[in-house]
């Protein structure tokens, strides 16, 4: 359709609860952080984050609201105007936010962040009728007219699972976090190894203390000279123990392909050894390391990895405002087959509110991953 291929080159010009990557409920607020406006343009858009969340919420929050200031800067002429509102990280403070955007005129509202106010905004919208594009990676939390513009682990399990069988990998084995974000990638990692014809041999849940790992690891080695490959979908504060766990019961990690997500995409991984040559999905980082020296330069700062999901949001929206007329937030325009294109590649909103990403698969290396298949260009 039209509408990508024009979307696509506006966003190249301005050139992702208890699962989401923060962490699980959000922490206490502290003082509330006073609304604000960026930009000056007629369409008003509603800009929903918990910026007075104490803790790495609110350190996420400050960084996202800076990558949508930074989208508007470079977009060219961008008609909207942010109404930023602060939810405090809580589904009340969320609740009184989207009131607020709405009768100030808001046409469509970006955030919050955490699942329950993701919830609580779209109760809000649904009545009036207005879209809203929410950054929580807990796919339960979508519907239709609550979009996720976020990294859903669903995703990446989809991705690495069908790069594995690609690859002649039938049989598999798990070694999953006891948590929310384990449960879900469980379902998705038996749906997807079923679908594509493989095999789950064994399936273990470890508990987040690195000391009671053991029972649960010593399972999986037992099973593991079934087993093509061993996924571990965790972040660097388990997978290089798991590994270590792993090895110190004799599993040969050299013939047994280890299998991760989006969450290794971490330094501490690329550094372990055991750990070499292991393959997990994640957005392609070109987009995101030109991003980050470009918010370096006008923030002198860091941003965080989910700021490009903000910028995306804010650009998305400007090209809509600016391409598609009245009908530029509509159920029909919004779950576009074709998609979009942005900083981590492309994506599209399905009509339940999820979405799906243009993921690479990488090869983890001591200087960083290295793609072993690249993400697609297009749908």
């Amino acid at each position: 359709m039209a509408i990508a291929a024009t979307l696509t080159l506006f966003l190249a010009a301005c050139t992702g609860g208890a699962l989401d990557r923060l962490g699980g409920e959000p922490p206490p607020a502290g003082e509330p952080v006073q609304p604000a406006q960026i930009g000056a343009g007629q369409v008003r858009v509603g800009l929903i984050l918990p910026l007075s969340a104490q803790g790495n919420a609110g350190v996420a929050a400050t960084s996202m609201k800076n990558a949508a200031e930074m989208a508007l800067a470079e977009f060219k002429e961008p008609n909207i105007q942010l109404l930023v509102k602060d939810d405090g990280g809580t589904p009340q403070g969320a609740q009184a936010a989207a009131q607020q955007a709405l009768a100030e005129g808001a046409e469509i509202i970006i955030g919050p962040l955490f699942a329950q106010s993701v919830s609580a905004v779209g109760g809000v919208a649904r009545q009036r009728n207005i879209p809203v594009i929410a950054f929580s990676t807990d796919a339960s939390v979508a519907a239709r007219g609550v979009y996720l513009l976020s990294f859903l682990p669903e995703s990446d399990v989809k991705r690495i699972v069908d790069f594995s069988i690609s690859r002649g990998k039938r049989s598999f084995a798990a070694l999953l976090p006891d948590n929310a974000y384990g449960a879900v990638i469980e379902a998705a990692f038996q749906q997807e190894v079923a679908r594509r014809g493989g095999r789950v041999i064994a399936l273990e849940k470890y508990p987040l203390d690195p000391a009671r790992m053991g029972d649960a690891v010593r399972r999986i080695a037992q099973a593991s000279n079934r087993a093509d490959a061993i996924f571990i979908p965790d972040g660097a504060d388990a997978v290089p123990q798991v590994v270590q766990q792993l090895a110190a019961n004799n599993v040969n990690l050299k013939r047994v392909q280890l299998l991760g997500t989006g969450l290794w995409d971490e330094q501490r991984i690329f550094e372990t050894q055991d750990l070499a040559g292991g393959w997990y999905a994640a957005p392609d980082n070109a987009g995101f390391r030109s991003f980050a020296q470009r918010y370096r330069s006008r923030y002198g700062q860091e941003p965080v990895r989910t700021a490009t999901l903000a910028y995306d949001a804010v650009a998305l929206v400007a090209a809509l405002v600016k391409t598609q007329g009245a009908q530029r937030f509509s159920e029909q325009i919004l779950t576009n087959a074709s998609g979009f294109a942005g900083i981590d590649g492309v994506f599209r909103f399905k009509s339940d509110g999820t979405n799906e990403r243009g993921l690479a698969v990488l090869r983890v290396a001591p200087g960083g991953g290295q793609p072993v298949s690249p993400a697609p260009k297009a749908f």
